[in-house]
């Protein structure tokens, strides 16, 4: 057998080694936390939905970007989208809310209009902003409001 073959099915069988590795790793973790983790998804409904319904459209924005801004980061993103989600459902509406928001299929205007919002909020230099705004998206579109009056006509 050649010496580049001989390399090469080592290089393979490293590559699929570390492959089930991280995917076992990533199994493990998943098993060990997600009691914690669906327990804390559970606690962020519940205050989204207290919050919302106390609250309207834009004021369950407006706290969940500042829940955002005093913690940052991959895990900090879900778990605001998902009180931004449950606080907008429950929340009175917004006159003239979706109005400027684009659908989630338009991907151009979509993502300008994500970066706007991310500057708008002073989280511009932050990579996890865009994904913030995202449940705006999902509520306009896909809310529970169903009259074409409340959501944005394009």
């Amino acid at each position: 057998m050649p010496g580049w073959l001989k390399a090469l099915l080592i290089v393979a069988i490293i590559a699929v080694l570390l492959i089930v590795g991280v995917v076992g790793a990533g199994a493990l973790w998943w098993m060990k936390n997600k009691d914690a983790l669906m327990a804390r998804a559970k606690e962020v409904v519940a205050e989204g939905h207290d919050f919302g319904s106390h609250s309207d459209n834009q004021g369950c924005v407006d706290e969940g970007v500042s829940r955002y801004k005093k913690e940052r980061g991959f895990t900090a993103v879900i778990s605001n989208g998902i009180f931004m989600r449950t606080c907008l459902d429950a929340s009175r509406p917004t006159p003239g809310f979706c109005n400027n928001v684009p659908r989630p299929t338009e991907f151009m205007k979509a993502a300008e209009w994500r970066r706007d919002q991310c500057v708008h909020f002073d989280l511009s230099g932050d990579k996890y902003c865009q994904q913030l705004f995202q449940p705006i998206q999902d509520y306009c579109f896909k809310g529970p409001l169903k009259s074409s009056d409340s959501r944005n006509s394009q």
